[in-house]
C-alpha cells in the first residue's frame, strides 16, 4: 500500500509505516497534478498539512484513496464530511502540536513586551551608530507576570497556553462557546503539579479585562475579532493569532495598531496565505511568523508517529 505525504512527514512516521510494509512517497505534487498522480500511482493514503487541499474533485476522481490524513488540528483544507460520506477515513492529530503552538504564542508575547520584533530589525541597521537612541526606544518594556491573559477557545491548545501563563504568574481568563469548565494541570520538572479550574466567562468580558489576548478557535465564516471587538479591548492591550487565518480582520487590526489602541500584535496565521497583505508584512508593530506553530521537531515527530499508528490501525486490522 502506498502513502503520499504531500506536505512531508517526519522520519519517525516514515520508519513506522515502512516497517509495517507501506511505501511512503514524500514527493510534493502540485495541487493541479494531484489527481493524475494519485491515480497513476494507485495511492491509498494522502497525508497533508496546511498547503495541500483535498476537495471534492480529488475525492470523486481518486477511487484508490482510502484515508485522508491531516498532520495537525484544523481540517479546513479538507472536505471532511463529504469524504466520510464517500466512505473514506479522515484522520488528524489534534493533540500532537498543542505544546509547540503554545510555546510560539509565548515567544511572541515575550518578544512583544520587550520590542524584540522591532529591535531585531533595527539593531543590524543602526546598532553601531544609534545604540543609545535604540536603547531609549526600547526601554519601556513590560513584564508578563501579574498581567491578565485572555484565551479565546480553551481546547487542547488553549489549555497548553493557559499552563504556560499560569507558570509565568499571569492571571488567566477564558471564553469558549462549547466548554464551560476545564481543569488545567500545570506540571513541573520534578513530578509535582497543581490543578487550576478555569470557568468560561462572556466573550466581551475577556476582551474588556485582558492585557493580552490569544486566539485558539477553528476557521470561521466571519471574523471573531473585528472593529467592534477591538473597541472593547483595553488601551495598550495586545493580541496573538496562532489559530487560523481569517479569524482577525487584518484591515481593522492595522487601524488599531496605527492609532495606538493596541501596543502590538502577533500573527502566525494570515487571511491570505501564502501571500499575506503587504500592509501587514510591513507594519513595524507586528510580530510575524509564517504559520510555524506546529513546526518543531518534537511536534512533527509526534504527528508522524500518531498518523502512522492510525493508518496501521485502519488498514492492517
Amino acid at each position: 500500500m502506498k502513502v503520499l505525504a504531500n506536505d512531508g512527514v517526519s522520519q519517525t512516521g516514515i520508519d513506522s509505516l515502512e516497517a509495517a510494509g507501506f511505501e511512503v512517497i514524500t514527493n510534493t505534487i502540485a495541487q493541479d497534478e494531484l489527481i493524475s498522480y494519485i491515480n497513476d500511482n494507485s495511492i491509498d493514503v494522502i497525508l497533508v498539512r496546511s498547503a495541500t487541499k483535498v476537495r471534492k474533485d480529488i475525492i470523486d476522481s481518486c477511487p484508490s484513496l482510502k484515508i485522508i490524513g491531516r498532520g495537525g488540528v484544523g481540517m479546513d483544507n479538507i472536505d471532511v464530511e463529504y469524504a466520510r460520506g464517500k466512505g473514506l477515513q479522515v484522520i488528524n492529530t489534534p493533540a500532537a502540536s498543542s505544546a509547540s503552538v503554545a510555546e510560539l504564542v509565548f515567544a511572541h508575547l515575550f518578544g512583544g513586551v520587550r520590542f524584540l520584533y522591532d529591535s531585531n530589525r533595527n539593531m543590524p541597521l543602526d546598532g553601531d551608530s544609534r545604540f543609545k537612541d535604540l536603547k531609549k526606544n526600547y526601554a519601556g518594556g513590560r513584564e508578563l507576570r501579574g498581567k491578565t491573559l485572555g484565551i479565546i477557545g480553551i481546547g487542547r491548545i488553549g489549555q497548553e497556553v493557559a499552563k504556560i501563563a499560569l507558570g509565568c504568574g499571569m492571571k488567566v481568563i477564558v471564553s469558549d462557546k462549547f466548554i464551560e469548565n476545564v481543569t488545567v494541570k500545570v506540571e513541573f520538572f520534578d513530578g509535582q503539579f497543581i490543578n487550576m479550574d478555569l470557568t468560561s466567562i462572556p466573550f466581551e468580558e475577556v476582551l474588556k479585562q485582558s492585557d493580552f489576548i490569544s486566539l485558539h478557535v477553528p476557521a470561521q465564516k466571519n471574523y471573531v475579532i473585528g472593529r467592534k471587538e477591538f473597541k472593547l479591548m483595553k488601551d495598550g492591550a495586545a493580541i496573538v493569532n496562532a489559530a487560523r487565518g481569517g479569524v482577525i480582520n487584518e484591515v481593522a487590526l492595522i487601524e488599531v495598531i496605527e492609532s495606538g489602541k493596541l501596543s502590538f500584535a502577533a500573527i502566525d496565521t494570515f487571511e491570505n496565505e501564502p501571500t499575506p497583505a503587504v500592509k501587514v508584512l510591513m507594519n513595524g508593530k507586528l510580530s510575524l511568523t509564517p504559520h510555524i506553530g506546529a513546526a518543531t521537531k518534537e511536534a512533527q515527530d509526534r504527528i508522524g508517529t500518531e498518523l502512522a499508528a492510525q493508518i496501521k490501525s485502519i488498514l492492517l486490522n
